[in-house]
């Protein structure tokens, strides 16, 4: 994360100065819809590994060096393997001076073009440069977050465009997004229109710590008009993450990241934020050993079940997406006043879990048996989810009694 004197004293402060709201928010318009979380569910804990050990082995990314230029092809060619053209993806060069001389990074933007507003974007973005360290909290956490949403989002239709942005030089006072927002923002004519910003910032959590809650930041100082629109998406990016991912949230103020830039430019801005810090960011220790990787997992879900919401993502899966039909499962008696059966045939015997979640998302009952006793549950309908290695199914169940 960077350094601004305001913004650094309300991160040093945030604990104090956050609403300390635990729990979610339901927005008027938001429920929960089967197919974003069957997307949400496509994280893999395999995939957020290999991208934080491969992030740690790229070395300390500070902007302007090797290290930094060969992270940005890193997570270049990420997007090419997730079917991502040369013609969809853009580096943004910029130059800073640095007290003695000229550094000179790039960011990347990676751009999935909406079906239709095509000229309307949701901006889902986070910094890959560090300056002591790997940095694999601060922000290769963000950094995978992001591929994430990026590889799972791919080909669904979104109508909604969304710009897909690492930023260098966030390290040195937001120097690669505040460039961005100059040179491109501002430059284009007419100037961009950006529905909001979507800024993921050191979200690994430190192992060892109670992490079953994320922060959502959102604007409560700088320009005062965009406040309000502010708190609402954050109010929608909370309750998102309570829907698609096992994590509580709270709130707190944005503060010194690559969202600032944005919001001093009069956009639109929420993001993420680990809720007990790690205080490992800067140092030699911000390494993976040292950060919970299955707390990222569920950031990570979190951020595709946010990103399919802002963007208004297709609700209907496609055939390329990882589903199972339904003629290779049967969920019954449907309706049922107690007994639930779940049968299916998998010839790999992998492992699976099956969830009961209610209409506004709460788990209701996690369970590896094919038989289960509902009747604790109140008469309605619920969402069932079954998944078997990578792949998901989701019934409707009702129980009636």
């Amino acid at each position: 994360m960077g350094q601004l004197s305001f913004y650094n004293f309300m991160k040093k402060n945030r604990i104090l100065t956050a609403l300390c709201l635990l729990g979610f928010v339901l927005g008027n318009a938001q429920s929960y819809i089967p197919t974003y979380a069957t997307r949400a569910n496509q994280v893999t804990q395999t995939n957020i590994n290999t991208l934080l050990q491969e992030f740690e082995t790229l070395g300390v990314k500070k902007t302007g060096t090797v290290a930094n230029d060969n992270a940005l092809q890193w997570i270049k060619n990420k997007y090419l393997g997730f079917g991502y053209t040369a013609s969809q993806i853009q580096e943004n060069p910029f130059s800073y001076f640095n007290g003695t001389g000229t550094t000179s990074s790039k960011n990347l933007i990676i751009t999935k073009t909406g079906t239709l507003y095509p000229n309307t974007f949701v901006i889902i973005c986070g910094h890959f440069d560090t300056i002591t360290g790997p940095g694999v909290d601060d922000n290769g956490s963000g950094t995978a977050a992001i591929l994430e949403v990026a590889r799972i989002l791919q080909s669904v239709p979104t109508e909604y465009s969304i710009k897909f942005i690492h930023f260098s030089g966030e390290e040195q006072g937001l120097k690669g997004s505040a460039a961005y927002v100059n040179d491109v923002v501002n430059a284009t004519s007419p100037k961009m229109n950006i529905k909001l910003v979507f800024n993921l910032d050191q979200v690994g959590g430190k192992i060892g710590n109670n992490n079953n809650t994320i922060y959502c930041d959102q604007d409560q100082g700088g320009l005062t008009s965009n406040n309000a629109a502010s708190q609402a998406v954050t109010q929608q990016l909370a309750t998102c993450t309570t829907l698609y991912s096992p994590l509580l949230t709270a709130f707190d103020p944005a503060y010194s990241s690559d969202y600032i830039p944005f919001e001093q430019n009069g956009e639109v801005i929420t993001g993420f934020y680990e809720y007990v810090r790690g205080y490992l960011e800067h140092t030699a220790n911000d390494t993976l050993v040292n950060v919970d990787k299955p707390y990222v997992k569920n950031v990570a879900m979190a951020a595709v079940g946010a990103a399919q919401h802002f963007a208004v993502a297709q609700t209907t899966l496609s055939t390329t997406e990882n589903s199972i039909s339904d003629f290779d499962v049967q969920v019954y008696p449907i309706p049922t006043p107690s007994i639930l059966n779940v049968d299916f045939v998998d010839t790999k015997n992998q492992k699976f879990e099956f969830q009961i979640l209610d209409m506004t998302g709460k788990l209701m009952l996690n369970t590896t048996k094919k038989q289960m006793d509902i009747s604790s549950l109140d008469n309605g309908i619920y969402i069932g989810k079954l998944k078997i290695g990578d792949r998901y199914f989701q019934k409707k169940i009702i129980v009636k009694k």
